[in-house]
This record gives structure tokens, sequence and C-alpha cells, in this order.
């Protein structure tokens, strides 16, 4: 090529550059008989450039003369390289079929103001080699050469510019080296220059056409030696074959703007979808360990035993302190992630993300709202199924207790009851064992107090749901028929005896009055014991001092009792005196009672024993409940100092978020630094969490001397946290559309005070009346006097104010508006939408059209596009992106494999479905 134009630049360019494209035309028509040498090179040329062209209507040509001839391909050809659509050919065989569809390729050609000469539908139609390579030489300068220019030049003269510019750095570009270094300029990764030949000019040639057919999808057209070998290529050959290469260079510029664009705005595209996977899953998490979590915070099933609750009670602190607070932040930073990303999609004009069903922010507020009632009732099923526990095992061990001493005293009772002593004792010892069966009756009935307390607390077991309660009930039942059947005998036995009463006539009155005053005594005694040996439960001190208030009553009437005592043991011994005084024989034990003086003595010494017991026990549970409200006090003074801080913080966040003092930078870095103090604060809260603990295992329910809870200071801890971290974002974010829309800190400031100015509960959003009041304290005056008043604008007040920024307001334009501010139709404006459509109309942003006005460019000027054109143009991973998500075009000009690059960029910008 090089040696083409460095050795002929006189003979192939003649003229001074001053021919024309139609001089060039008519010079066909004046040398009919080409050199058969051209006429070769020609062939193969022409050939080639066609079939670069038909293969894109997925056909080619084998023979240019004969396959031109029924005028088909020819029309299609034409179709192809311009780009319009010719009127439909004929499809029958015969010749004047043919000569119809050459003819109106030939009118084609005409319109686009190309003068043939001598060339005629007749001749193409026979085959005439020469008019068919003239017909497709008019083509190529029409279609492929007449437009190329340089410097206002000729196109001949254009492209020969081109080529000498192109080679230019290059030396001594001879010897087939010229189309190397016309590839190595433009593609220098595709020929190692320095290592060719000059000496071996058919090799050179080769490297560069097959390069050129490889790797820039332009087809062999000579062959080295019809350039070597030949003392004067033909010249329609060579400019053919080098147009060529000159359209495939002068398109590489205009692809890498067009691949850089769609480079950038699948970058951000790829970016948002990362973000969406990965809110997709972090929801997802988050979801999955709410609903896992929440059954086991519902699960109520009791446990029977103290220890069992006690575990589930550690547990639950174990949720709380370790468990949750990591699915807190994942939570907070779910938003957080959330926020950003309708952010960037809102900065990159991309529509607003919806996440999958069940995974809004909203869905997973809904489920922690759900996971934090389950966990509040949790807890307090937990405190209230530990004092159930409790209060089952005090009545249990006080049950055990009763009905031991109930048993132990009915012992033998009913084979007393059944002997038939009487039938052969004397009058006294009857009387004697009447009288003694009334003081059994007496101490019979003294125990049916007791009896009834054992059913009684039976019956709340059972209520309780004691998880013992069969064997209770099975005890109970026992000692309740083992009653009834005492009654049953002692009224039997006493109508046996009274039917003997009236032989019975002597007894001994202090016998009498020794059994009947110690009956009593001696249930007292027993009462005593009982009372003294009774577990107790207090919950504070007041309940402990009720309790050795009553136990110093007890004690102080401890000397009458004493009293009694003596009294008692002075009518045995009176008896025994007189016994003894009279020389009366006893007949053994006091008939009228088995209560014996040293039973008394013994039951007595026991009460004594009892008495510092019961002292004791109750000064130690005063020690407890001193230690317990010493606990209560301690978490108080903490409780006390945290709540009010906590509830400060919270103010000072919110008085930050409105001062707006300094940049946005220096809100940042303030709010960070207060972010990193409240967190340096973290330390008090562990510390009250122990004092927490202490009190839980202490088991203490409730707290005087502060209104504060550890569950209370709990969320107050975690939404102080979530709300700096909140106020961060929404800086940040800030910032991300300050620098992307262009706002200055200047305006920025100026709406955030009107926005402040016009938020009057300080909820950080602005209610519709609201928003119309702050538009126009930002400079649009719209006159109406009740607006000046209240700060509310009418309807025809902000369709005026909105005419005034070039809107014309209707009802469903304001519908439109409300909905870019206020997406999700809450009836507020946050402070973000707010300054977001404040600077929307300035903003200068990518668009649908511009994406596919660059993909056309890539394309060719196509309709679609291939997979070949995309991994040609586009980096490798944005090529397949783009060729995973790309439907098949399905036009009238379709081709196998092409690609709809429309709907692609459409679906980018939310503008139809991808």
């Amino acid at each position: 090529m090089v040696d083409y134009h460095a050795a002929n630049n006189q003979s192939l360019y003649s003229a001074g550059g001053q021919q024309t494209y139609m001089e060039q035309e008519n010079d066909w028509d004046r040398d009919l008989l080409l050199d058969p040498a051209w006429e070769k090179q020609q062939r193969k040329t022409f050939t080639a450039w066609c079939n670069s062209h038909l293969r894109k209507a997925g056909t080619q040509i084998e023979n240019i003369e004969e396959d031109f001839r029924d005028g088909l391909k020819l029309m299609l050809l034409l179709e192809v390289i311009s780009g319009e659509r010719l009127p439909k050919p004929e499809r029958g065989k015969m010749r004047v079929h043919k000569i119809n569809n050459v003819n109106k390729a030939l009118d084609f050609i005409a319109s686009k103001g190309v003068k043939l000469v001598s060339i005629g539908a007749e001749e193409i139609v026979d085959g005439n080699a020469k008019m068919t390579l003239g017909m497709i030489w008019t083509i190529i300068l029409r279609f492929a050469i007449q437009d190329i220019s340089v410097e206002e030049t000729s196109a001949k003269e254009g492209l020969l510019l081109w080529c000498q510019r192109k080679t230019a750095p290059y030396k001594n570009v001879n010897d087939g080296l010229a189309f190397n270094a016309l590839i190595h300029r433009h593609r220098p990764e595709l020929i190692d220059y320095d290592k060719l030949r000059k000496d071996d000019p058919v090799t050179n040639l080769n490297n560069a056409f097959e390069v050129a057919e490889r790797y820039l999808d332009i087809p062999k057209m000579l062959d080295a030696e019809d350039i070597v070998g030949t003392l004067r290529p033909d010249e329609k050959a060579i400019m053919t074959y080098v147009s060529c290469f000159y359209h495939a260079f002068s398109g590489a510029q205009k692809a890498e703007t067009a691949a850089n664009r769609i480079c950038k705005v699948l970058a951000v595209n790829q970016e948002n979808e990362h973000l969406m996977e990965d809110y997709e899953k972090l929801a997802s998490d988050l979801l999955e360990w709410i609903r896992r979590t929440i059954p086991w915070l519902e699960n109520r099933a009791p446990e029977k035993t103290m220890t069992e609750m006690q575990q589930k009670l550690e547990d639950f602190r174990d949720y709380r302190r370790v468990h949750k607070p990591p699915k807190v932040q994942e939570k907070c930073q779910l938003e957080i992630n959330f926020n950003t990303l309708q952010t960037k999609l809102r900065l990159s004009n991309r529509p607003a993300f919806m996440p999958s069903e069940g995974r809004m922010v909203s869905d997973i507020n809904g489920a922690w709202h759900k996971l934090e009632g389950a966990e509040k009732g949790y807890e307090e099923w937990l405190l209230n199924e530990i004092r159930r526990l409790e209060r089952l095992d005090h009545l249990a061990e006080k049950f055990r207790q009763k009905a031991a001493i109930h048993e132990s005293w009915t012992d033998g009772k009913e084979a007393m009851l059944t002997q038939k002593d009487y039938e052969t004792a004397s009058l006294s010892e009857i009387k004697a064992l009447l009288k003694k069966h009334e003081a059994f009756e007496s101490d019979l009935a003294a125990h049916q107090d007791r009896v009834e307390q054992i059913a009684a607390i039976a019956q709340e077991l059972n209520e309780l749901d004691y998880y013992d309660s069969p064997s209770v009930n099975a005890r109970c039942q026992k000692i309740c028929e083992q009653w009834d059947a005492l009654g049953s005998l002692t009224q039997s036995r006493r109508e046996s005896l009274e039917r003997t009463e009236k032989q019975l006539e002597s007894i001994d009155e202090l016998y009498l009055e020794y059994a009947k005053r110690a009956a009593p005594f001696n249930n007292w005694m027993e009462g005593a014991m009982e009372d003294l040996q009774d577990m107790f439960i207090v919950h504070n001190i007041e309940e402990i001092q009720g309790l050795i208030t009553a136990h110093d009553q007890f004690k102080s009437t401890l000397p009458e009792a004493n009293k009694e005592r003596e009294a008692i043991q002075a009518i045995q011994a009176e008896v025994q005196k007189i016994a003894q005084y009279n020389g009366i024989k006893l007949a053994g034990n006091n008939p009228y009672t088995t209560i014996t003086p040293q039973s008394i003595d013994k039951k007595w010494e026991k009460v004594q024993q009892l008495v510092p017991q019961r002292d004791q026990a109750l000064q130690e549970e005063l020690a407890r409940q001193q230690s317990n409200d010493h606990l209560r006090r301690q978490f108080a003074n903490q409780a006390n100092m945290i709540g009010p801080w906590i509830q400060n913080k919270m103010a000072e966040i919110g008085r930050i978020s409105i001062e707006m003092n300094g940049t946005l930078e220096d809100q940042l870095t303030h709010l960070r630094q207060y972010e990193q103090s409240i967190i340096e604060y973290k330390p008090n809260i562990d510390q009250l969490e122990g004092d927490h603990q202490l009190i839980q295992e202490a088991l203490i329910f409730d707290n005087k001397y502060t209104a504060y809870t550890m569950e209370h200071l709990r969320v107050g801890w975690e939404q102080l946290l979530t709300t700096i971290a909140r106020t961060i974002n929404e800086i940040e974010n800030q910032i991300l559309t300050r620098d992307a829309k262009g706002i200055s800190q200047e305006q920025l400031h100026e709406y955030r005070t009107s926005f402040n100015h016009f938020d009057k509960d300080h909820s950080g959003v602005l209610q519709a009346e609201e928003f119309k009041a702050c538009l126009i304290s930002l400079g649009y005056d719209v006159e109406n006097n009740k607006q000046k008043r209240t700060g509310i604008m009418d309807s025809d007040d902000f369709q005026a104010l909105l005419i005034s920024t070039g809107n014309s307001l209707g009802d469903a334009e304001f519908a439109r508006i409300m909905g870019i501010v206020d997406p999700n139709n809450s009836g507020a404006v946050t402070f973000q939408a707010f300054i977001d459509f404040m600077s929307r109309e300035t903003t200068d942003t990518d668009t649908a059209d511009q994406v596919i006005a660059s993909f056309k460019i890539l394309a060719g000027d196509k309709n679609y596009i291939t997979a070949e054109e995309l991994r040609r143009e586009l980096p490798p991973d944005q090529a397949e992106y783009c060729i995973a998500r790309m439907a098949p075009y399905t036009g009238p000009d379709a081709v196998p494999g092409a690609l709809d690059y429309m709907s692609f960029s459409t679906a980018l910008y939310g503008e139809s479905d991808l």
C-alpha cells in the first residue's frame, strides 16, 4: 500500500487533487477495457466489499457479475449500505423481472445524485463484468468514499492526505509497511511494528490484512501479490480497501466516547444493584432472625422448678445483652443503607428502589415492633412465673408440714376409737373413759381448722397449676377421708360410753380439770410450735418488720403461758399430793387425757428453743431485705442520672440538626464527635445492667426510689444510638446532594433555615401547608393577604407560585409535584426531599435518549447491536452485563443474534421493564 502511495501518487491522484467525484465516475465510461490484472483485483476487492455489507443481512455473493443479475442482492446491498427501504422487488425469474429489479436499484442510485453513464440494466442482467464492476465502483464512490473529506479536499485527495498524516510518524513505510503503520497508529496492541522485516513486503502485507480481518472486521480485499507483484496496482481496488480502514478508524473515537458513556451509566447501575442485593440479603437475614426469635419469646410453656425458670431468665438476659444488640446495629445500618441507596438513585436519575415484598423498611419495623412486644411480654411472664413457682414452693412445703403434723396426730386414733375397753371397766373407769372421750372430741374439734387449712392449701396448689398436684391431691384426699372416719368413730364411741354412763358415777375432778386445761394449752403449744416453724416470704423491709412485731407480741404472751403451764402442773402435783396423803394407789395415768406433764414440759422446752431460732431467722431476713433495699437505692441512683442524660442528649441532637452551625462538613464532624461521646458513655449503661442483674438475682420486683426501669433505659439508649446515626446519615446525604446538584453552602443554609422556621413542632418534616409557606419564604412572591397572616396558601396561591417557577399547576400537576417530594404519600416532606425538589430542575443528568444514541454509534447506526460488537467496544464485564440483560431484537431488519439496545436503555431509567 505504501509503495503504491509513494511511487504512484502522481499517476493515481493526478490533476493536483482537483478531479471531482463525477469526473472519477466518468473515467469508467471512457475506458471500458480494463487491464486484466486490474480487473482481477477489482473483482476480488469489490466482491469482498459487497460481502462485508451483505453479511449483515445474512447473505453473500460468490461471482460478482452472476449474483447481481437478478437484481435481488443488488437491491439488498443498497438497502444495507443506505439504511433505506427500496421498492419491493419482483420475484419472477424472467428476464423482464430481472431488468425491472436492476432498474429499481439504478434508479435508487440516481436518486442519490449519481450520474450513471453507459451503465444500463440490460448489461447487468446479461452479466457484463466490466459494467457490473463499474456499477459497483459507482456505489462504492457514493456510499463509502464520497463523504471522506480532509481540509476541504476531494474524497480521493482526502483519503490520500489521511493516509499520509497517519503514517507520517513512521520512517520508511515502503516494503508493505504502510498498512501495518495505519493499524499500529490506531491499535498499537495488535501489531509489534518494530519486529516487521523491511525486506519482506509480502509477509508484511499479509500480516496487516490478516490483523485487519481478525480484529478490525475489515475483510481481506486484496492479496499481497496483487500489490507487490504489480507494477501499478488498481487505483479503485486500493481506494476501496483503504476507505474501509478509514471508516474503521474514524469511528473509533466516537465508539470510545459512546462506550465511556455506557460504562459510566452501567457502573452506576451495577453499583446500585449491588447495594440493592446487599439490602435484600441484610433484610432477609434480619427478618429470618426475627422469625426464629419471636416463637422463642412467645413460648410460654412453664417449668416445674425455680431452677429451670431461673435458667430461662438467664437465657433471656444473654439474649438482651449478647444476641440482640448486634441486631439493633444491623437494623440501623439497614435503614442507613436504604436511605443512601435512595439518595444515589435520585442523584443518578434512576427510579426509587422498591425492596421485595415483605422486605420494606416498614415491614422490618413492623417485625421489630412485634419482636419487642413479644420480648416485653416474655420478660413479664418470666417474672410472674418465678413469683408463681416461689409461691408454689412455699405452699407445697407448708402443705407437707401441716399434713405431717396432722398425720402424726391422727396416728393410732382409729385404733383408740375402735377399742372395747369400756366393756370390762369399772364405773369410775367408765366415767373416766367418757371424760377422756369428751377431751378427745375437744381435741378433735381443735384440729378441724388444720384439716380445713390443709384442704385450702391443696386447692390453691391446684389453682396455681402445681406440677406435683396429683400427689398433693392424693394425700389431701386420704387426710379428709381419715378425718371423716375419725368423726364417725368418735360419734360411735360416744354413743357407747353414754349407754353405760348411768352405771358410772365417780370421777376424779382433778384429773378432769387437768385434762380440760391441758388440752387447750397443749393445742396452743402445738400451734405455737407450728407458727414458729412456719416458713415466711417477704419482699420489703415493711413486711419483715411486721413479722418481727408480731413475733415480739407472741413473746410478750410467754410469761402468761408459763403461768398457765405451772397451774396445770400444780393440778397434777395436787393429785399426787392428795393420793399420797390419803394413801391412794393411782391406777396409771390420767384417765381423761393422754397429755402428760412430761409432754407438756417437753413441748414447752421445744417452744423455748424455737423462739430464738425464730428471732435469728427474722433478723437474717431483715438483713437480706436491707441488702435488697441497698440494691434498689444503688440502681435508682444510677438510673435517675442516666435517664435524664439520655433525654438531654436526644434534645441536643435535635437542636444540633436544627441550628446548622458551620458547613455540612463541620456539622458532620461535630455530630461524629458527639456520637463518640455518646459511645464513651456506654460503660455507665453496662454498670447499670450489672446492678439490674443483681436486683433480678435477688428476686427484687419493685423499686420505689426511681420511675425508670431497665427496659425503659435500654429502649432510650437504643433510640439515642439510632437517632445520632440517622442524623449523621441525613447530613451525609445532604453532602451527596449538594455535591451532585451543585448547591452552594449559602443556598443549602437558606433552605435549611426556611425549613426549620416552618417546622414548628421540630419533627424534622413539613406538612403540606408548611411546605407551601416555606417555598414562599425562599423567594416565591404570591400576593395573598391571608397567606401573609397565616403562612398558609390556598390552591390558587400555590398555582400562582408554581407558574412563577415555570410550572402550570392543575390538580394533576399538583399531585405530580407532591408525588416527587412525598413518593410514599405520607403527607409530610423531609428536608432531603425538599432540597431535591429545589435543585432537580437545574441538574445535568444522563438520560435514556443519550444512552440510546451512544449504543447507536456502537452499532453502526443499526437499530440493533450484536454481542460481538458489544465485546469489541466495551470492557468485558460490562459487555457481558449488557448481553445478559438485552432482549433479542425482533424488528424487520433483525439478524441472528441481534440485541435490542433501545428497550435496555429505557429500562435503566425505569421507563420500561428490564
